[in-house]
């Protein structure tokens, strides 16, 4: 079978392996179609995410959707051709965070294509691909691919809201609109916020903000002075989400926030310490919190998909298939021209 491998920085191969085997409880799942990730992007350019490098061969991919190609014994919930959205984690549920509800935290969670251990998981950019029972959701056979591969961002992008708390009726700050931004945007949309404005570098972004639910969007090159407006008098909003990444908009957040506001980090910080305006932190007494992955909110991301509660269309750029992943990445690298890439063996 066809897999799509990283081995170093600009280093993909498109590969072949071993269908895998199943043992019980196991699903083996045809590729419908993958979405290439912000993470994905930077084991390409970069050789890694954040704290996670590459130290061997990994097959890449996390945003997954496909059909059942067969199963293992003991398997009962799906069957033979059913249509999936796939969770790539797998956590141990023995720890004392899965014991406690908070499996996104799980110490020896396994996900796929990912660096965070060693030897690593592979990926699930790759025609057949196992899985647990348990990380199987069901789907209607209609729904496009694509669409389907979204439900791992918007989940993500749910638990990220879940984190801010109560968005109803409140104002909500998105910095960064790249596809988890995006769906943040619709995320907090659907939770009932008052007011979401999106700050970006690129107006073609801002422009899927819009799409997505945005009721206001700046461009931060071109209107500098509309953040320093938001910012005066302590700060306009009660919920700042960072979804880019560049610790000066976790900057801009800190300031955006009014006294007593919230504000979630959810994109990755370059490697290594990080500035933090903690002076302001203190004195207008604002919480700070981190976001990881999701739990229970990709049966949610699933339903909100299933049932056009989100449309994710607007984000979806260009479909490639393996043998033009070098042109997928570059375009998927592009803000001016991509939000989301999807692959397909071939």
């Amino acid at each position: 079978m066809q897999t799509l491998t990283i081995h170093g920085i600009q280093d993909l191969h498109l590969e072949e392996r071993p269908v895998p085997d199943l043992e019980a409880g196991e699903v083996l799942v045809r590729l419908g179609a993958g979405g290439i990730c912000g993470s994905d992007l930077h084991y390409y350019f970069e050789g890694g995410v954040g704290d996670f490098r590459l130290r061997e061969p990994m097959i890449l991919g996390h945003e997954v959707a496909g059909v059942v190609s067969q199963v293992g014994a003991g398997v009962s919930q799906v069957k033979v051709g059913d249509s999936l959205a796939i969770n790539p984690a797998r956590p141990c549920g023995e720890c004392p965070y899965c014991r406690s509800g908070h499996s996104n935290l799980c110490s020896n969670v396994r996900f796929f294509g990912s660096a965070a251990r060693f030897p690593h998981v592979q990926g699930a950019f790759a025609e057949y691909f196992k899985v647990q029972e348990s990380q199987c959701v069901k789907v209607p056979g209609d729904i496009p691919y694509p669409v389907v591969a979204c439900a791992e961002p918007l989940a993500v992008s749910l638990h990220a809201v879940a984190r801010a708390a109560n968005l109803l009726g409140r104002k909500v700050l998105v910095t960064g609109c790249g596809p988890i931004g995006a769906l943040i945007v619709a995320a907090a949309k659907l939770g009932g916020a008052a007011q979401i404005v999106v700050s970006d570098l690129h107006d073609e972004v801002l422009a899927v903000a819009e799409a997505m639910g945005a009721s206001e969007t700046i461009n931060i090159t071109q209107n500098p002075a509309r953040l320093e407006a938001l910012a005066a008098n302590k700060g306009t909003f009660d919920v700042a989400i960072e979804a880019s990444g560049n610790p000066k908009a976790l900057e801009t957040c800190i300031a955006l926030t009014h006294p007593g506001g919230r504000i979630v980090q959810v994109g990755m910080l370059p490697p290594g310490p990080a500035a933090v305006m903690v002076n302001q932190l203190l004195s207008k007494e604002l919480e700070l919190l981190g976001t990881f992955r999701f739990h229970e909110e990709f049966a949610w991301a699933v339903d909100a998909l299933v049932k056009g509660r989100i449309d994710v269309r607007p984000l979806l750029t260009a479909q490639y298939s393996f043998k033009e992943a070098a042109a997928a990445f570059n375009l998927a690298a592009d803000r001016k021209k991509a939000m989301k890439i999807s692959l397909v063996a071939g």
